[in-house]
């Protein structure tokens, strides 16, 4: 069964996220970022 979740988290990068998760038994088909907020995404933003 193939189920979407939507997570939202503070100061983690997608690698870590995905490890955490293969390491409780759940496997990861994709992981995509869909907003930042905050101080440092305005800087990643204009830097693109």
């Amino acid at each position: 069964m193939n189920i979407n979740f939507m997570l939202k988290v503070e100061d983690a990068k997608m690698v870590d996220i995905k490890k955490a998760l293969e390491t409780a038994g759940i496997k990861v088909r994709s992981i995509q970022e869909i907003h930042k907020e905050g101080a440092g995404a305005e800087k990643e933003e204009k830097a693109e």
